[in-house]
């Protein structure tokens, strides 16, 4: 920060100490514990939506993720439709962000902000541009873990 401070003229210099004055402090704990909360609440209404599937559709442990993601998935959908989501976001930052329903509000939110451009190349077209990314390193890193244990295999390590 200094060296950087030396290539600055006086004026840049006080122009920094005044802005550094005037920024406001953000509230790096209470962020943090909101976070936490948040993104605690929305992985106990899954675990919740997960024996809900357990208990009256007869899945079990290991095939009741499935259908537990998708339907976090289409609830952070709907309610990023709503607008409640939005205002989630706000509140707890990365705690509504971070688990698999972040990933629906992404989704659905580049979809909603370009459909006045039309369903093709507005919503079709747009729809992937933030969560494409996580969709193709997720599919590639899957399939180099299904290589690795299949190589494994057959050569009688696992």
């Amino acid at each position: 920060m200094a060296s950087k401070q030396k290539n600055m003229t006086p004026q840049q210099q006080n122009y920094q100490k005044l802005q550094q004055k005037h920024e406001i402090k953000r509230p790096v704990l209470k962020n943090c514990i909101k976070a936490f909360f948040v993104g605690g609440l929305i992985c106990v209404i899954g675990q919740a939506i997960s024996y809900f599937y357990i208990y009256y559709f007869n899945f079990t442990e290991q095939t009741a993720g499935n259908p537990t993601v998708a339907t976090m998935v289409f609830l952070s959908m709907l309610l990023t439709g709503f607008g409640v989501y939005d205002r989630l976001g706000q509140f707890a930052g990365a705690g509504s962000a971070v688990p698999v329903t972040g990933f629906g509000n992404a989704v659905i939110s580049a979809a909603i902000e370009h459909r006045t451009e039309g369903f093709v190349l507005g919503v079709g077209g747009n729809m992937f541009k933030l969560a494409g990314s996580v969709i193709l390193f997720g599919v590639f890193s899957a399939f180099i873990v299904a290589l690795i244990k299949t190589l494994l295999g057959m050569w009688g390590v696992l």
